[in-house]
């Protein structure tokens, strides 16, 4: 694991500064066709001029250069050709590596995720959240239902009123009878005497029977 750890900037490293390379290499070929194809361009103009000339010996011999640079050309060509397979071999390469690094990196992590987790612990967990959550769907449903009316026993109501009427019926009768008061006799030069359903303390008594002698 620790030689992973260690290993792998100094493997990435190595990597980089190969296609580094590489790339170096492909730029320094692309430049020395760019040279030959224009020696090979110089040798056909070269070539068309000692045609002109009639200096066909001259001519020959500049063609027979851009052959040869001609040649040049396509061998820097193949050399080109094989660097970019093996830049491209190589960055595959390096993809696959990173993509194992990562994959292992995942797998350890998840390795060690379990082991902190205990599968009797998950287990315990969820029956108590089952349990609770069914509680609380209980609780829930038995607040929701709706309370429905009082049923009223109407016969016990009927028997009911029928004591209360009696019971009032029966203390009417148990009341004494009172006769309606007389009405004042209006004597001149008197007061007026009360009604004789009111019965008088005594010093209303002799307040009246002063005011009388007094009237008189």
């Amino acid at each position: 694991m620790f030689s992973r750890m260690f290993g792998k900037p100094k493997q990435e490293t190595n990597a980089v500064a190969t296609l580094d390379k590489l790339n170096e290499t492909l730029e320094m070929l692309e430049k020395k066709e760019k040279v030959l194809l224009k020696k090979a361009s110089a040798e056909v103009e070269k070539a068309k001029e000692f045609t002109r000339a009639k200096n066909k010996r001259a001519a020959i011999q500049c063609l027979k250069r851009k052959r040869l640079y001609e040649e040049q050309v396509q061998q820097l060509g193949n050399f080109q050709l094989r660097i970019h397979d093996q830049m491209i071999m190589l960055e595959g390469a390096k993809a696959t590596t990173e993509t194992v690094d990562a994959l292992r990196t995942g797998a350890q992590a998840m390795k060690a995720m379990q082991k902190a987790v205990n599968i009797d612990d998950v287990d315990k967990t969820m029956d108590e959240i089952n349990e609770q959550t069914e509680n609380m769907k209980q609780i829930q449903e038995a607040l929701s239902t709706p309370i429905g009316p009082i049923d009223f026993d109407e016969d016990e109501l009927e028997a009911e009123l029928e004591e209360l009427e009696g019971a009032e019926l029966e203390e009417q009768l148990l009341q004494p009878a009172t006769t309606a008061p007389a009405a004042p006799v209006q004597v001149p030069g008197r007061i007026p005497m009360r009604p004789a359903s009111h019965q008088n303390t005594p010093e209303e008594d002799e307040l009246a029977a002063l005011q009388a002698e007094m009237a008189l």
